[in-house]
């Protein structure tokens, strides 16, 4: 069986979207605002038109593990704590360098080995009771592209939280004012990519540049817990003046905003650029410090880049959490999340503290 007709046996009728003329309708899950007539699919190929009506995914993940909340990346929402993480399949892009491209790239390329097998059916209640019997402290929407299948997100999410758990998103960013304003009432962080700064290297991946900085900007406002993530690759973005350009961004909208600059390695279709170097992680996260941004962190590298696994107080420079990897090694952040030695406020939203 074709994977697409069995993803369309889980699947259930859908909020995000227009009406139009002729069963038309327009999704608003994300900023491709696809126009999608009767019989036919949008860009994520998981979301169709059946009859006039949005079908949309529903009852089912293509993996759920239990891991470190540092792995999404977060390091300022709960640290050392565990989360469940779960997915589905599909996305509204295609990035050549991209690290899950199994999942994300299933119903468009068949070297991802798609197959009916990998269709896990599960319930929300299912899911939620694995976070509460493995001790996770929150649930995180993520291995494909979570704003394409947000309907079985806020499913999972009302559950979690009436069951006293945090929920995030893991996400490309590609948001709509909609798609926002929807999971806003369920979600607490949200970790955005922040791939380039350049609008021509966003139309390469299947988007643009500037729905992805409106979300930023947008979520925060919201006063959803932002984290930004820059996977840093040779030759595509990383870049002095690119790098100034992310750094200052983030800045103007709040110094608080956490970003981390990731190691690349060679994946999917980009396997010509050389791995990024620890030497060129320090530089772009001593970019960012110098933008003005209070939290920087390098990643993928564990044990090479220095304290930049660390957190630091930003007014008295304590290290205020130890790490190696998406371990925690010492957590000296108070209960009230202030630094020890100077009461300053550390921005994020902390286990001890909620």
């Amino acid at each position: 069986m074709d994977i697409k007709d069995e993803l369309d046996r889980y699947s259930q009728a859908g909020s995000l979207f227009e009406s139009l003329e002729n069963k038309g309708l327009r999704c608003t899950a994300c900023a491709h605002r696809c126009v999608i007539h009767a019989g036919k699919r949008g860009i994520c190929g998981v979301r169709f038109n059946e009859n006039g009506g949005l079908k949309v995914p529903h009852g089912y993940v293509a993996g759920v593990h239990i891991d470190p909340i540092e792995k999404k990346p977060f390091a300022h929402f709960l640290p050392g704590s565990e989360v469940l993480t779960f997915g589905m399949l599909g996305c509204n892009f295609h990035c050549e360098f991209c690290q899950n491209w199994r999942s994300s790239q299933a119903l468009r390329d068949p070297r991802a080995g798609s197959s009916v097998e990998q269709i896990q059916p599960i319930s929300a209640e299912k899911l939620v009771n694995l976070a509460l019997a493995n001790h996770a402290s929150a649930v995180a929407s993520s291995y494909n592209e979570p704003l394409i299948t947000s309907e079985w997100a806020v499913e999972v999410f009302i559950l979690a939280k009436q069951n006293g758990l945090k929920t995030a998103y893991v996400s490309n960013g590609y948001a709509t004012t909609e798609v926002l304003d929807y999971i806003h009432p369920w979600l607490d962080a949200l970790k955005i990519d922040l791939k380039s700064m350049q609008d021509r290297q966003y139309r390469k991946m299947g988007g643009t540049l500037q729905p992805v900085l409106d979300t930023i900007r947008q979520a925060r406002a919201m006063g959803l817990w932002v984290e930004v993530v820059t996977l840093v690759i040779p030759g595509f973005n990383d870049s002095t003046e690119e790098l100034w350009d992310a750094g200052r961004f983030l800045t103007s909208i709040s110094q608080d905003i956490p970003w981390h600059v990731t190691a690349y390695h060679p994946d999917y279709k980009m396997v010509e650029a050389p791995p990024t170097s620890a030497e060129t992680l320090q530089r772009a996260a001593e970019i960012g410090q110098e933008a003005g941004l209070r939290y920087v962190y390098a990643g993928n590298l564990p044990g090479r880049v220095g304290s930049l696994e660390d957190s630091h107080c930003p007014k008295c420079t304590k290290r205020l959490i130890q790490r190696r990897g998406y371990r925690i090694l010492e957590n000296k952040v108070t209960a009230d999340g202030k630094c020890p030695d100077c009461s300053e406020k550390i921005a994020g939203v902390f286990r001890n503290s909620v």
